[in-house]
């Protein structure tokens, strides 16, 4: 089968397009035909050789932690998946990835694909749509008729963060820039603040509950938006390299957000897009051949939205 893997860490050139041998699923496993997977910015963080330590992979490496596509084969004590499935999963972190024809999968880490949307395109809602649901739900602890500010609301979580927000009845206001307004806009957001043009922390009137910080800002500017939220709030940050600041004194407390795996979650994300609820947006639909040029645009910070990876047709 074909695959794109990496031998070695480096820039976007060490990613090969390649055959390698199909893989045999194991005892808890099932095989996947790919439809697709999707970039994650994490991805070009492990190829580089960033995340050896929290993310030990093993070289050659396949990338693509997101997956969808169609159940071919079962290992021993699979139950409820049958072959033929169509289903999408968050693949685990440090395993062989989905930029690939076929891929293994732990059975637990999968749901049954959205319906309503094509298959392919559901490869662009595991790993975004998980962190926007972790950090508004089992972090900051969302609740109705709260003010959340989503700061770098511009991107592919920031899409789902704020119509998370608005399903659960709580108030939005996301930064863009002017590129991302619209899109921001069509999400739902209450308020859209140009932070190329004003300074978030001017633009913002009233205390907000929650800040969700998704923008690689400066920790200036990240601790200035500790000034924005009300006492006893929450500042939940996916910017992993710099740590949540807290306010102590005044009861508000900072989280750093480490992704999660969690099919249940994925399946409640699932059920949304299938009752026209949550949206799922996909800026590019590349050919699994093209990856590379998608890391090397992604290093550039030339690439924008999401941008889903298609594996050939069978």
């Amino acid at each position: 089968m074909k695959a794109v893997r990496f031998h070695e860490y480096g820039d976007p050139e060490v990613l090969r397009y390649e055959d390698v041998e199909q893989p045999v699923p194991d005892a808890g496993q099932v095989r996947i035909r790919v439809a697709a997977t999707s970039f994650n910015s994490v991805d070009g963080n492990i190829r580089a050789g960033f995340m050896q330590g929290p993310i030990p992979v093993t070289l050659p490496h396949t990338p693509g932690l997101d997956v969808s596509g169609t159940v071919d084969a079962l290992g021993e004590g699979v139950h409820g998946i049958e072959v033929g499935d169509e289903v999408v999963g968050f693949l685990p972190m440090a395993g062989t990835g989905a930029a690939a024809e076929y891929v293994l999968a732990p059975a637990e880490v999968l749901t049954a694909a959205p319906t309503s949307i094509p298959l392919p395109d559901a490869a662009a809602l595991p790993v975004v749509g998980l962190t926007a649901q972790q950090a508004l739900f089992d972090h900051a602890k969302l609740t109705s008729g709260q003010r959340v500010l989503i700061n770098g609301a511009g991107g592919a979580v920031g899409g789902y963060a704020v119509q998370l927000t608005k399903h659960a009845g709580a108030y939005a206001i996301a930064t863009a820039s002017p590129r991302s307004i619209e899109q921001v806009k069509l999400s739902g957001a209450d308020e859209v603040i140009d932070h190329t043009a004003t300074e978030v922390t001017a633009a913002v009137s009233e205390p907000v509950d929650i800040v969700l910080n998704l923008a690689p800002i400066d920790p200036e500017r990240l601790a200035a938006l500790l000034t924005l939220i009300r006492p006893g709030g929450v500042l939940v940050n996916t910017t992993v390299w710099m740590p949540a600041p807290s306010d102590e004194q005044r009861g508000v407390s900072g989280i750093d957000l480490f992704v999660r795996s969690d099919a249940d979650q994925l399946s409640r994300l699932v059920a949304l897009i299938d009752s026209g609820e949550l949206r799922v947006d996909v800026a590019r639909r590349v050919p699994l051949a093209e990856l590379p040029a998608v890391h090397a645009q992604a290093a550039t910070g030339a690439l924008h939205g999401k941008v889903v990876i298609v594996a050939p047709a069978a």
